[in-house]
């Protein structure tokens, strides 16, 4: 069974989940499961970088610190037409931890260093995840 807050699939052991069934005892119907697992954490970063590789290797150099604040995994995408449109997708700890560490005066510096401009950041909690 799945879990539908967390998108996890539940294997036996269903400790920390509460189940219930919205269907009647005797029904075929697949009970609906929920959990008391953290949901996922996700920044959206969509920014205009100066130059792509000078940014990369600022990025790269952060990826301690961008670990010790929380973040546990990122993709990094572009625009199709321009290089140097950069979309971060990342994964985080918590919205608290994403927003402390970019909010923070260091790694407005950091930003500064790797010619972002205008950085928009759009915190995300995850509904609902599916393989189709």
């Amino acid at each position: 069974m799945m879990c539908e807050r967390s998108s996890r699939v539940m294997r036996g052991n269903t400790a920390g989940c509460r189940a219930y069934a919205d269907r009647p005892k005797h029904s075929l119907a697949t009970p609906r499961i929920f959990c008391s697992h953290p949901t996922m954490q996700y920044v959206l970063i969509i920014h205009e970088v100066a130059d792509y590789p000078v940014w990369k290797k600022v990025f790269d150099s952060a990826a301690g610190i961008r670990k010790d604040a929380g973040e546990r995994s990122y993709q990094i995408l572009k625009y199709q037409n321009d290089p140097n449109r950069i979309v971060h997708f990342s994964v985080w700890t918590s919205i608290e931890d994403a927003k402390s560490f970019f909010e923070s005066p260091e790694l407005a510096k950091i930003r500064r260093d790797a010619g972002v401009k205008s950085p928009e950041f759009i915190y995300l909690e995850q509904l609902e995840a599916r393989t189709l």
